[in-house]
């Protein structure tokens, strides 16, 4: 009796669950559902009331007017190109960085976390003006205005060095779980810290590694406030995000085309989320690594 009793205390508990995540679930979709539906729609400056959650009609008139745009290529390739080295740049030095606090004793490292811990407390647009002011005091000859301040790589570099902090609080959890009977194994057969790193930790670090690099492609992909500041006067330097900012009319907005254009930036995200989603597993992956 008591396990029939406890049994059905778990399909109430479950269903009561899938209830919930159901309602949410249909929350959360209608704003979504009310951007795809009206992205087909042709508005004159104003929304349709009441809203539409069904199209009446597939028209991709607003899609072809965004892809025609002239800035519309020279916007997917900077987003492309800054998302990538920006991905690539701070997944390197967080994953070092991430290990050597998990696993490598060094003196201060408990205080130079601390540290990393008090920047993630900031608001991100305290720090845009000393940011700035750092960027324009860094000259280069070879760049035009001798400062990194409109340039790719000025964006890039405050991209990385925003987000190391997170992305290492984010791994080091991760390599502190590792066992440590792995790296004296390593080490009884000869094999220094990089050898324990990139044949060890590194491959069964990949989970953690891929889901990081999943929400950082997502961050630096949307990112607007920083690009807006640093890049945002360089006509050249435009980004997907500043793009549907300036389809913001001053006086009025043609929203089809903001739905749209939202729509083919949201295209990569899900794509790769899709993509990725059945490797994110992360339990298990060293059961068995040593022996008992």
């Amino acid at each position: 009796m008591k396990l029939q009793g406890k049994r059905a205390a778990d399909i109430v508990g479950q269903v009561i669950l899938w209830v919930i995540l159901i309602v949410a679930l249909l929350i959360f979709s209608v704003p979504f559902l009310f951007m795809i539906t009206n992205s087909f729609e042709e508005f004159s400056y104003v929304l349709p009331y009441p809203p539409k959650l069904i199209p009446t009609r597939l028209n991709f008139d607003a899609y072809v007017h965004i892809i025609q745009m002239p800035i519309f290529p020279t916007a997917v390739f900077n987003s492309i190109v800054n998302t990538v080295l920006a991905v690539v740049c701070s997944v390197l030095i967080s994953t070092l960085s991430a290990y050597g606090f998990a696993k490598i004793q060094f003196p201060g490292r408990e205080m130079i976390f601390k540290i990393y811990l008090f920047t993630l407390m900031m608001p991100g647009f305290l720090n845009i003006i000393p940011q700035f002011i750092v960027l324009k005091g860094i000259q280069l000859p070879w760049m035009s205005g001798g400062s990194l301040v409109g340039t790719r790589a000025g964006l890039i570099l405050v991209y990385v060095a925003t987000n190391v902090c997170g992305h290492t609080f984010f791994l080091r959890s991760f390599f502190r779980g590792l066992p440590n009977s792995l790296s004296e194994s390593v080490r009884l057969d000869g094999g220094g810290e990089g050898t324990i790193f990139f044949r060890v930790m590194l491959p069964l670090s990949a989970p953690a590694i891929g889901t990081m690099t999943i929400f950082a492609f997502q961050g630096f992909w949307e990112e607007y406030f920083t690009a807006k500041v640093l890049v945002g006067a360089n006509e050249s330097m435009l980004t997907l995000p500043l793009l549907l900012q300036r389809l913001n009319g001053q006086y009025a907005t043609r929203w089809e085309w903001v739905f749209a254009a939202s729509i083919l930036a949201l295209i990569p995200t899900v794509l790769l989320f899709i993509i990725t989603q059945k490797k994110m597993v992360v339990g298990g992956l060293t059961q068995g690594s040593v022996k008992g």
